[in-house]
């Protein structure tokens, strides 16, 4: 056993050296690994896993969180989050709100991007507004945000040129909103609000943001290489307005979809922290730098609506009780994942009163094995079926695999005739299968954009971008509009309660299965890296390495 554990390392530390030097990644003779740097690198160098590439760097396209983490770290927008998760000035110096905070107004600070042009007014509008023209993935966030006539927009009774933003000058940002909205500086810290030089990104047509020197930085960092599928590098960018709070001379991230070689490279230094699959847990658990952290990600089977077979309710509930869904986060996950019933997760938002949504709402769906095979049965006396052979759409990482592994023998044994084949794909591919519709199941998760329960609820909308299962239901369609205005809080909170009834308690339309956590280790000496549990993931701004 540990002759075979000696190879493995060995194995691996030979594919990371000839990674490291495809990738390029180092940019120095010097050697400072104590320091927190991969080898041939001096400074503060902050070493990181990843799961997956970045599918896109164009902020009016990114739709997944590698994405956002990326551009939270290379970009500027308004306002970004501090250590509580706050909105904070970035490129504001001043904001102003008429009377009844419809109109607001927002003074630049001077910054440039990394092409040397100030970031402008006229930045922001063109973004937008682009993000508009293009029905873009989280076109969503502008009607959320409450700005004037993106609604219309989206419903193409008007022009993305009539949406309520624009430059008065050079450093003066007028936004005009339907009404006032609390979240509005919240949602301001979104990815999909950041500005875009118009001249570079027209310069770079279909090619903008695909590769590193196809993007321009206005952030705490730039990027410097990007070698898809295998990693990409940060360096700290000295022409950031705030550059003297940057700590980080660097940071290496690496694309390791194999969780065994992950740990690997944190046993033998070379990153610094490394998310831990079920199988590592139990075996690293007594570590000092081994934590769990409960997310607020949701993880659920999606259907696809016009599947024969699946498009019955009868049968959406009967696979909905016939996972088991503790033994999957207890048995097969163990990574502090908690089994979820419903489409809000537990412990991140209260109702005015202050009661958790969680337990206003309770379960749905549950019930025995035996309730299952008969929803079962009868579902498929009603679509004139005998049995069921379908695939699951899933990433190709191993929790993927894993998690699809169980879902695949669950239902085998629980609902006699359903058989399940397991299509692995690469993870912007996955994505990409479910935008289309082309899947039966897909294996799915969602995390909060922003503070409220309505990430989680207005994602069900017909033809939403987030929807991705040809799934419709007035009732929601109607709750979620009344919601977006509705300024009685309890009242509104009620409203959200009755969505998530609709979604699962009438529709059965999606199958929750469990509440992210993470299990992973990180070397005490990282100090200050914040994980946020909305919109951008991490911001490496203020991360110091501390021996």
């Amino acid at each position: 056993m540990w002759r075979d554990r000696k190879t493995q390392i060995f194995m691996v530390m030979i594919a990371f050296v000839l990674f490291l030097a495809g990738c390029n990644f180092n940019s120095s003779d010097s050697s400072n690994e104590e320091s927190g740097g991969s080898e041939g690198e001096a400074g503060q160098v902050l070493n990181i896993s990843t799961a997956a590439d970045i599918p896109t760097l164009d902020s009016t396209k990114a739709h997944d969180g590698i994405a956002f983490t990326v551009l939270n770290n290379v970009n500027e927008g308004l306002y970004r989050q501090d250590e509580n998760h706050e909105p904070i000035e970035a490129l504001v110096t001043d904001h102003t709100e008429n009377e009844d905070k419809t109109v607001h107004t927002f003074t630049l600070r001077d910054s440039n991007w990394s092409n040397g042009e100030p970031v402008t007014a006229q930045d922001f509008e063109y973004a937008w507004k682009r993000v508009m023209k293009d029905a873009s993935p989280y076109s969503f966030m502008f009607v959320t945000a409450g700005i004037k006539n993106a609604e219309a927009i989206m419903n193409e009774e008007m022009d993305a040129e009539d949406l309520g933003v624009k430059a008065i000058d050079e450093k003066t940002l007028e936004v005009t909103l339907e009404a006032a909205n609390p979240l509005f500086q919240s949602l301001m810290t979104f990815p999909t609000f950041l500005p875009q030089n118009q001249k570079f990104v027209e310069e770079q047509g279909d090619q903008y943001a695909l590769e590193a020197e196809n993007i321009l930085f206005n952030g705490p960092f730039t990027l410097v290489d990007w070698t898809h599928e295998q990693g990409w590098k940060y360096e700290k960018n000295e022409d950031y307005w705030d550059a003297e709070a940057v700590k980080l001379d660097a940071i290496n991230a690496y694309v390791v979809k194999d969780p065994a070689a992950g740990i690997n490279l944190y046993e033998t230094n070379k990153v610094d922290r490394v998310v831990l699959s079920s199988e590592a847990v139990d075996q690293n658990k007594g570590d000092e730098n081994f934590e769990t952290i409960l997310e607020p990600e949701i993880f659920f089977l999606r259907f696809n609506h016009n599947h024969p077979v699946l498009g019955n309710e009868n049968i959406r509930k009967a696979v909905n009780m016939a996972i088991d869904k503790e033994s999957l986060t207890e048995v097969i996950l163990k990574d502090g994942s908690t089994a979820l019933n419903g489409v809000v997760p537990k412990g991140f938002f209260t109702s005015p009163a202050g009661e958790d949504f969680r337990d206003l709402n309770g379960d749905f769906n549950t019930g025995t094995i035996e309730e299952a095979q008969k929803l079962w049965e009868q579902g498929l006396e009603e679509t004139g079926a005998t049995d069921v052979t379908v695939s699951i759409n899933i990433a190709d990482s191993e929790d993927h695999k894993k998690v699809a592994e169980y879902i695949q023998a669950q239902l085998k044994d629980n609902l006699p005739g359903f058989n399940l084949d397991i299509k692995a794909v690469p993870f912007a591919q996955r994505l990409e299968i479910e935008k289309a519709i082309e899947y039966d199941l897909s294996l799915s998760s969602w995390g909060p954009d922003y503070s409220d329960p309505m990430t989680y609820l207005d994602m069900w909308l017909e033809g939403g971008s987030a929807n991705r299962m040809d799934y419709s239901n007035e009732k929601i369609q109607e709750l979620v509009a009344s919601a977006r205005t509705e300024t009685d809080l309890e009242k509104r909170y009620q409203m959200l309660l009755d969505i998530e009834k609709v979604l699962l308690e009438e529709d059965a339309a999606i199958a929750p299965l469990y509440q992210g956590g993470t299990a992973v280790l990180m070397r005490s000496k990282i100090k200050n890296l914040l994980v946020h549990p909305t919109g951008a993931s991490f911001s490496y701004k203020w991360v110091t390495i501390e021996e």
